[in-house]
């Protein structure tokens, strides 16, 4: 894998990137984006992605697992003191988790499973045919982000429901104008302790993966609050998966 540099894009396509901040529209933007990532057709090629991560949560390194596939299966297993424990498991209808406590697997509720199933038009990539999906886009200008301009940029996906109430889905992406690649991404937390406030992810040290480019430094937070880096030291795509992993267990809640 070698990396990609966010101020350089690909040379066949440096033409793209002369366009004025004025004058670019959402479509240049997303195909600028895909085509510096490693092309739309590479994009849709793919069916399957795993990634291993590791956080640092109080002096103690976290191992993580993260796979997603088509149709929306996931999961994502947290290795904890000899413990795997697997949270958001989606087979495409049942959504579960692994109770920290009891080690017992528990089903989500219907409001949350319903969500999950929406999502399942993300992968492996939101803007991915994005119109085709229903979604809405709108470029709002330029903003700097850590030092770097970026074209700033609304996504509306279809609604969600939050206790009971659909509400819009929105988030804000922020692109390199250079390279075209995302830099972060805003949106606002819909429930829980942090309900309100703006979650922000940002993206950095791109680097390619059998011809495609995804970020492999990433932190996750509250906008100008405080944020958990996660640092990817892997990416498979295509990779095999046995499916039971995805079925909610026998003896679980």
């Amino acid at each position: 894998m070698r990396k990609i540099q966010l101020i350089v894009a690909l040379t066949s396509f440096f033409a793209f990137t002369s366009i004025s901040g004025q004058d670019v529209s959402v479509d240049e933007i997303i195909n600028g984006y895909f085509e510096n990532t490693g092309g739309i057709e590479n994009w849709k090629a793919v069916k399957g992605m795993k990634m291993t991560a590791k956080v640092n949560q109080g002096g103690m390194e976290i191992p993580i697992e993260i796979v997603q596939m088509t149709n929306g299966r996931q999961y994502t297993k947290i290795s904890l003191q000899g413990n795997d424990f697997y949270q958001g498991v989606f087979d495409g209808e049942t959504m579960w988790s692994t109770n920290f406590q009891s080690l017992k697997a528990e089903k989500a509720d219907a409001e949350t499973t319903s969500n999950a199933k929406l999502d399942a038009n993300d992968f492996p990539d939101s803007w991915l045919d994005y119109k085709d999906k229903g979604y809405t886009a709108e470029f709002i200008g330029k903003e700097t982000i850590d030092g770097a301009e970026t074209f700033k940029v609304k996504l509306i996906k279809e609604p969600k429901t939050v206790d009971g109430k659909q509400v819009e889905d929105v988030y804000y992406y922020y692109f390199d104008v250079d390279s075209y690649v995302p830099l972060a991404m805003d949106s606002e937390v819909k429930a829980g302790p942090q309900a309100g406030m703006v979650g922000r992810v940002t993206f950095s040290d791109y680097q390619e993966v059998d011809g495609l480019y995804f970020p492999f430094s990433m932190t996750q937070g509250v906008k100008d609050g405080p944020s958990q880096p996660i640092t990817l030291t892997e990416i498979t795509l295509n990779p095999e998966v046995d499916e039971s992993v995805f079925a909610f267990p026998s003896g679980g809640e």
